[in-house]
């Protein structure tokens, strides 16, 4: 039976120690619900591409962060270009694509190895974030396929009991999702566009030549 937790402190730690000890949780966003697991527990980010519903070789799943600390775990370079998306976009609504550090499960990656990271604004998230002590899977929580989730009902309809616990924050406001941008490649690919416009990005990278 899925676990219902408010947003309130004791319920934050309640999530935490779910994710700690392998589980899966979903929680609300400045966009949409997603699913957080420990990117780091290759058992739990496989639980999350079976829920959705999806081949674990079709898209890498992206991690969330607490702060630029983080990313010493995750991932084994970053570029000069990937400095100033960084400087000039984070916290917000951009994913960066790095190559992933020998620690990081291939099934996170699809077998990519590479990983997409963001580090978010939402007040909410960075609170469960420091709750659970490290970094967290962000991907939608619905099925493959069909709509994201907004609202805490819409995560159990899609996934049932399959969620160890839901964080429910009300209504989220959707919307479009985070831009992603490949910074393994020179010069940095625009991937997906979305809140975060591809002129934007093109300028903040240009303006390294400036």
């Amino acid at each position: 039976m899925t676990t219902r937790y408010d947003l309130s402190e004791p319920s934050l730690r309640g999530a935490a120690g779910i994710v700690r000890g392998g589980g899966v949780i979903a929680f609300p966003t400045e966009t949409f619900y997603g699913l957080g697991a420990c990117p780091f527990d290759a058992r739990a980010v496989q639980r999350i591409f079976d829920l959705k519903g999806r081949d674990f070789r079709s898209a890498p799943i992206l991690v969330l962060i607490r702060s630029r600390a983080d990313l010493a775990a995750l991932v084994s370079e970053i570029t000069p270009a990937a400095e100033r998306l960084m400087e000039a976009c984070w916290p917000g609504p951009l994913t960066l694509v790095f190559h992933a550090a020998a620690a990081v499960p291939s099934v996170l990656t699809a077998g990519t190895g590479t990983i997409g990271v963001r580090l978010p604004a939402h007040p909410e998230v960075q609170r469960l974030l420091e709750a659970v002590g490290g970094p967290l899977t962000g991907t939608s929580a619905n099925r493959s396929g069909q709509p994201p989730a907004t609202r805490a009902e819409d995560v159990d309809r899609a996934l049932g009991d399959g969620v160890d616990a839901v964080l429910n924050g009300g209504p989220t406001p959707g919307g479009l999702p985070s831009t992603v941008v490949d910074t393994t490649v020179t010069p940095p690919r625009v991937i997906r566009e979305g809140r975060v416009s591809t002129a934007s990005v093109l300028a903040i990278i240009n303006s390294m030549a400036a």
